[in-house]
C-alpha cells in the first residue's frame, strides 16, 4: 500500500506542488474574492469578482495571520478586504475613519474631525439616490435609498482608536459595515482590491464584459 501511494506521489509531484504553491499564493500575496452582495453598490456590484493584493499592508506566513512585516498603512477612502469576527466572514468596505478620528454620522451624513461630508453630482434612479461623497480630499460614489431611514443613519461622535479603522460601504442603507460590527482592527485586514477580473450577472445569467478589467476605487 505504502509503495502504491510513493509511485502516485512520484507520478503527481508536479501537480501536487502546483497545488501548494497555489495555496501559498493565495494565503500570503494575491487572491481572488467573489461579492454576494450589493453593500459596496455603485462600485462593486454583486456578481463582481475582485482580485486582491493581499501584500498591500502587510506578509504573513501562509496560511496563519502571523504578521512578519507590516508593509503600508490603510488610507482613508481605501476599499479594504478584511475579516470580521463579529459577522463572522470576510467583508469588503471602505476605510472612512482612520485611528484618532473623530467620526460622527448625522442623518446619513459623515462628519470626520468636525467636517461633514459633501454630496455633488446628484442624481436618482427609482427610490435612490446616487452621488459623489467628498470628505477632504477624498471623493467618492455613494447609494442612499432615501425612502429608508435607518437607526444607524446616526451615531457618534467616537475616536477611531489605535491601529483600528471605520468601514463603510458605499451603499449605506444597505450595508452592514462598522456601525454594527464596530472599528476594524489591523490584523484583520486581509488586502486591498485592485481590479475586477469578471462580473456576471446571474438574473440574466450573463457576463458583463463591460466590467472586466476595471479598477477598484
Amino acid at each position: 500500500m505504502n509503495k502504491q501511494l510513493l509511485k502516485t506521489a512520484r507520478e503527481y509531484k508536479g501537480l501536487l506542488l502546483f497545488f501548494v504553491l497555489m495555496v501559498m499564493f493565495r494565503s500570503a500575496i494575491a487572491d481572488w474574492n467573489d461579492v454576494p452582495t450589493g453593500s459596496m453598490k455603485p462600485t462593486i456590484i454583486e456578481g463582481d469578482r475582485i482580485f486582491v493584493n493581499k501584500l498591500a499592508y502587510d506578509l504573513r506566513v501562509p496560511l496563519t495571520h502571523i504578521s512578519l512585516v507590516r508593509l503600508g498603512e490603510p488610507e482613508r477612502g481605501d476599499i479594504v478586504v478584511f475579516d470580521s469576527h463579529a459577522a463572522d466572514r470576510r467583508l469588503v468596505k471602505r476605510v472612512i475613519g482612520l485611528p484618532g478620528d473623530v467620526v460622527q454620522m448625522a442623518a446619513g451624513r459623515v462628519i470626520v474631525n468636525g467636517q461633514p461630508a459633501e454630496y455633488t453630482d446628484v442624481r436618482y434612479e427609482g427610490n435612490s439616490m446616487y452621488a459623489t461623497e467628498s470628505i477632504g480630499e477624498l471623493q467618492h460614489p455613494v447609494r442612499y435609498d432615501y425612502d429608508v431611514t435607518r437607526a444607524i443613519d446616526s451615531f457618534g461622535p467616537a475616536i477611531v482608536p489605535e491601529d483600528h479603522y471605520l468601514m463603510l460601504g458605499d451603499n449605506r442603507r444597505n450595508s452592514a459595515d462598522s456601525r454594527y460590527y464596530g472599528f476594524v482592527p489591523y490584523e484583520n485586514l486581509r488586502g486591498r482590491p485592485l481590479f475586477i477580473y469578471l462580473s456576471v450577472d446571474f438574473a440574466a445569467w450573463r457576463i458583463r464584459w463591460g466590467r472586466f478589467g476595471m479598477r477598484v476605487r
